[in-house]
């Protein structure tokens, strides 16, 4: 897909100085960038991609170019009404924050009177959870490759501070190549930066550029089989909360199933806080280590991205071309048949954690609620305008 005319800029970057020669942009006798905000003539819609609570996204081809996007439009009223400006704005700045080949771009914002337009690069071949319905399952060559692409981005995103906190087969797009694209920030995380000099920024070893704090953050979102242990005790996201996701992602392109499905959320809650999954005898044995190593209950015992990596189950893959390998062919493999649940413990792919300890988790679980964050202000930063076109002024605008 082309580049977009006009370059993202970060939040919070300075702007060029006005003084002095403009610096060349483009080759000798090219034209020049189109800077001009997008606005909804620019583009013919199609049909609808997806929805979500508040969004609906839809496919859009630029009339000037022919360039083809994902539209994300969001109601401004609903928005506001339901006190979600704080997730709009988190993942408008993730995206500026977070380019990797591995995560899907943005390269136009407008709005109008009624939504914000969020133009996104489109993944033509759907996302990784309706292929697993199509297929069953996945190989083993498959699963891997896919498993180092979602390290390979997911890494990235918490060298920048960004905790996705929502990572499931749904939020990872296929492109027209098959690589994967992580997609919706929503619900996202920006931790802030250490100060400069600061011990946190002393232990990363890198004195000129300050890390970011590993500090976490007391809140739930997400999607109940994906969800972490520890949202469900004291309900603080950190980064290993996202490698438990990746855990169940990797069990389910393996199985066909995740790991922790019951016939309602509650139950669902249940397993987790009790560790209650078997891994079938049938998953590749460097592939069950790597799954039973992630699902520890405690979020300090998970491996980091940089550990899974050096795993016996990742050997071999090329990390610094994976954006131009192929990904191998995905064809029907049954899903794995369920068995009997053992008695297990760690090892095993079985129950793991004293009954104290899981029923210390669970007296958490009657208060969890797949909702907004306790620990934000729904004021989000803003006064209540009467107008919900004062909450979502572009960068510069008056």
């Amino acid at each position: 897909m082309a580049e977009p005319g006009t370059p993202a800029r970060e939040p919070g970057a300075a702007l060029p100085a006005a003084s002095g020669p403009p610096a060349r942009t483009q080759p000798p006798g090219s034209s020049p960038p189109d800077l001009r905000k997008r606005q909804t003539k620019d583009f013919e819609f199609g049909g609808i991609l997806g929805e979500g609570s508040y969004s609906t996204v839809i496919y859009a081809k630029e009339t000037s170019t022919g360039r083809e996007f994902a539209v994300k439009m969001l109601d401004k009223h609903q928005i506001v009404r339901e006190k979600k400006v704080k997730y709009v704005n988190v993942e408008k700045d993730v995206l500026h924050l977070v380019v990797h080949p591995f995560v899907v771009k943005l390269f136009y914002t407008f709005q109008d009177t009624h939504s914000l337009y969020f133009v996104l690069e489109l993944a033509k071949n759907g996302d990784l959870l309706s292929h697993l319905r199509r297929y069953g399952r996945f190989s083993v060559p498959t699963a891997r490759f896919y498993t180092a692409e979602i390290c390979s981005a997911v890494e990235f995103m918490h060298s920048k501070g960004v905790i996705h906190r929502d990572l499931k087969p749904e939020n990872i797009l296929l492109d027209d190549r098959f690589h994967i694209k992580i997609t919706d920030f929503g619900t996202a995380k920006i931790l802030p930066r250490a100060a400069p000099g600061s011990q946190a920024a002393a232990d990363g070893g890198e004195a000129a550029a300050p890390e970011y704090t590993h500090k976490r953050r007391a809140s739930f979102v997400g999607t109940a089989e994906y969800c972490s242990p520890e949202l469900l005790n004291d309900r603080e996201a950190s980064h290993a909360s996202d490698v438990w996701a990746i855990g169940c992602i990797i069990y389910q392109m393996l199985v066909g199933r995740p790991p922790f499905k019951a016939t309602n959320e509650y139950q669902t809650f249940q397993l987790i806080i009790r560790r209650v999954f078997q891994i079938p005898d049938a998953v590749d044995a460097d592939a069950r280590a790597l799954i039973d190593r992630i699902m520890a209950l405690d979020p300090a015992e998970r491996p980091s991205i940089e550990e899974i990596k050096a795993q016996a189950f990742l050997a071999g893959t090329a990390w610094d071309s994976l954006e131009r390998q192929k990904p191998p062919n995905i064809s029907y493999l049954a899903p794995l048949p369920q068995q009997p649940r053992p008695a297990a413990g760690p090892g095993d792919g079985g129950a793991q954690g004293s009954d104290s300890a899981a029923d210390d988790l669970a007296a958490g679980v009657e208060a969890v609620q797949l909702s907004d964050d306790d620990d934000d202000d729904d004021s989000d930063g803003f006064p209540a305008p009467a107008d919900p076109n004062a909450r979502f002024q572009e960068p510069g605008t008056p």
